[in-house]
């Protein structure tokens, strides 16, 4: 007989090594969803009769969907038993992709991504859950290693995708998708210990609630204006950098920036070390440091000019080191908001993700901005002093 878990449970001695490893992986599989169409874009757009400027909306109603997701789904994490609604959102995401790889014309595709996004979500609902499953003296540690899944799920997203579309075609990865979606509802409903919230509250009453908790939150908003400036940071670089990467300077095919999108991968390792860190109480040391490895990413790109095989070295150890920055911060925030309680723990990450995801969208129409006025040189630059300007604001910060 399973146990239920509930907010007044008594505190777990750990979290089996199964259960955060399934955990992780969901976390993954689920985000993927949001990131498989950027490198097929092109395709999708040309199959479908969809004018090439407006290929965009491919991937902005995805990520609209995730946003709005955000902020009116995940809160419920704070009202509804929890594994009944992430597989309820996941079974939506499942539908949602189904209904894309049936897509033949614009409109209907266009409905199906944000309904993707919208039950992409479900990974947004894990991680708090993850934080409720977790004792407090390894909960940073917990929710590390689960958006350790999480962070490779996004960086892995592009490359598998590029890859099943050119050996079958982009239908293939949604159909892919959304087998991968119905078996993991499946199995989260057999395996995930059900976890009853204790708040009454009703949904108009948790809408207005998060007003509050933005209003009298102060370390929410110190943590995802961190995490914006970093992040819109990261969707600057990795929005321009495939451009420098197929420009004239390198001339690389679309495999080898897969290749370097993987190598890429390497940065999600951060993850469960500022966990880890957090638990020891470092917190804002950590936080300092992946300020000033993000932005010391950048700057590398800018040692040598575009061209040669150690500008390339370089265009890599950056990309590790601003992905390692990037992750590591994200963490350290999930660790610094899920202590506050909880209650709320749902209703903060909402508010904590739709802050600085909206900033990841303004960072990538930066980055295609900067690129076409000034070359690398501006992105690198426009890049490189987010983080900083983020690092001035900490130290603001009472110790």
């Amino acid at each position: 007989m399973t146990t239920i878990a509930s907010d007044t449970r008594p505190e777990p001695d750990s979290v089996s090594t199964w259960l955060t490893f399934l955990l992780a992986l969901s976390c993954g599989l689920i985000a993927a969803n949001i990131y498989y169409a950027q490198p097929l874009a092109g395709p999708i757009a040309a199959e479908l009769g969809l004018r090439p400027q407006s290929a965009g909306l491919i991937v902005t109603m995805t990520q609209i969907g995730y946003g709005v997701g955000l902020l009116l789904i995940v809160p419920l994490g704070d009202l509804i038993e929890n594994r009944r609604l992430i597989t309820s959102v996941i079974a939506l995401a499942a539908v949602a992709l189904v209904a894309a790889a049936l897509s033949t014309h614009p409109l209907p595709f266009l409905a199906a991504a944000l309904s993707v996004g919208f039950g992409s979500v479900a990974v947004q609902i894990l991680l708090p859950y993850a934080g409720h499953l977790a004792p407090e003296r390894i909960r940073g540690q917990v929710v590390g290693n689960v958006a350790s899944g999480l962070l490779l799920g996004i960086m892995l997203a592009r490359p598998v995708s590029s890859f099943v579309a050119s050996v079958s075609s982009w239908h293939a990865v949604y159909w892919m998708s959304s087998a991968i979606m119905a078996a993991l509802a499946i199995l989260l409903r057999w395996t995930l210990p059900p976890r009853i919230p204790q708040g009454r509250l009703g949904y108009g009453e948790l809408m207005r609630s998060m007003v509050h908790l933005a209003r009298t939150t102060p370390i929410l908003w110190r943590r995802a204006l961190y995490q914006a400036s970093l992040f819109a940071g990261f969707s600057l670089f990795w929005t321009t950098v495939p451009l420098v990467l197929a420009g004239p300077a390198f001339r690389l095919s679309q495999s080898g920036i897969a290749v370097f999108a993987l190598l890429g991968v390497a940065g999600a390792i951060s993850a469960p070390i500022a966990g880890r860190l957090a638990d020891r109480g470092w917190t804002r040391p950590a936080t300092a440091a992946s300020m000033v490895l993000t932005s010391a990413g950048f700057a590398l790109t800018l040692v040598v000019a575009p061209g040669s095989m150690l500008s390339l070295v370089l265009f890599v150890v950056a990309a590790i080191a601003i992905d390692f920055g990037v992750q590591a911060n994200v963490v350290l925030g999930f660790r610094t908001l899920f202590v506050l309680g909880a209650d709320s723990r749902s209703r903060l990450n909402g508010l904590y993700m739709a802050t600085f995801f909206l900033a990841g969208a303004l960072g990538s129409a930066v980055g295609g901005w900067a690129y076409v006025s000034g070359g690398w040189l501006l992105a690198a630059v426009i890049g490189g002093v987010l983080p900083l300007l983020a690092l001035v604001y900490l130290a603001t910060e009472k110790k």
